[in-house]
């Protein structure tokens, strides 16, 4: 394993910020494949992820070093200074790392930071991942977020990740400054993985996106080990007409009474929504269609126009 800073620089109160990237490096000309984590500070099942596949290649080189036929490149915490406070975006700039890149985002020192990064992954990279967790208020299956412009590059790597669904998006101007959006536009496939909830670690979740990955750098030829490539589920592929969003009616409490990745029925109960302060449930939320359960509120204080539940549709949704 080789460690590598990539930025250094020091900030304007002082305190350093360094990007660092651990590599496993194989045969020469083989493929090379990346997985980024902590664009933002309160995701750390990504970063965590990273921590469990650098355990899992360090073994791997100690037992089976010819296993080893390509590169893995790892970045696990890509913006330390909001990871060391939790949160979201960059502290003191109030910056969101994966919304910098482009010509209309200046020359910030977050700005220069990711255009750094950038540059790193695609110098060195084949393949991207680039892992997420879900904000404070949703819990979400894991799944793959691919822009429709990628989709037909994109769907079949997905397919090898051990994802719960692969979710295909409309393409966004709100998109064009993201790092999965630039590497895969400078033709390097970019896998955006959402997962969990932020600020917490599930370790069962954990397990099943690395053994995604573990049998993604098998698919790509990275890794040839001995006992093969972990076997992996077959994940729902939807499109937007395929995913129903339920939102609060009311302001007040959520209270879940579905369990995600139930298969629902339609007028099936997800939750109610109470009001604390009269001692009444002023909504009962219901699925409007029958699917996959893949997105669940965690955060109990809601509103209306709240998002409560996303679903997805299994009758078209197989790859």
């Amino acid at each position: 394993m080789q460690t590598e800073t990539i930025f250094p620089i020091r900030t304007p109160l002082g305190t350093p910020i360094q990007i660092t990237r651990q590599s496993f490096t194989g045969r020469r000309g083989n493929p090379r494949v990346s997985f980024l984590a902590g664009l933002h500070g309160d995701e750390l099942e990504g970063v965590y992820l990273c921590h469990r596949l650098i355990q899992y290649l360090r073994g791997l080189q100690a037992r089976e070093p010819e296993a080893l036929r390509g590169t893995v490149h790892i970045y696990p915490a890509v913006n330390p200074q909001a990871l060391g406070a939790a949160t979201r975006l960059s502290p003191f700039f109030a910056s969101d790392m994966n919304r910098q890149l482009g010509d209309k985002n200046g020359h910030s020192l977050p700005a220069q930071a990711c255009q750094k990064l950038l540059d790193s992954l695609r110098n060195s990279s084949d393949c991207v991942v680039d892992l997420h967790a879900s904000n404070l208020h949703l819990r979400e299956l894991a799944q793959i977020r691919i822009i429709e412009e990628f989709d037909r590059k994109l769907i079949p790597l997905a397919l090898r990740t051990n994802a719960d669904l692969i979710w295909v998006h409309p393409a966004s101007g709100v998109f064009e400054s993201t790092f999965g959006y630039n590497l895969n536009r400078a033709k390097i496939p970019t896998l955006v993985v959402e997962a969990g909830i932020c600020l917490r670690i599930d370790d069962a979740l954990c397990d099943q996106v690395l053994n995604g990955m573990i049998h993604l750098l098998h698919h790509l030829g990275v890794l040839a080990t001995s006992e093969g490539a972990p076997e992996v589920k077959e994940p729902m592929l939807v499109h937007p007409s395929e995913v129903h969003q339920v939102q609060a009616e009311h302001a007040g409490l959520f209270v879940a009474r579905a369990r995600l990745g139930q298969m629902l029925e339609a007028g099936d109960i997800l939750g109610e929504v109470v009001d604390p302060l009269r001692g009444e449930v002023v909504e009962e939320a219901v699925a409007p269609e029958a699917g996959l359960l893949f997105t669940l509120r965690e955060h109990p204080v809601t509103y209306q126009g709240a998002a409560l539940a996303r679903i997805a549709q299994p009758s078209r949704g197989r790859p």
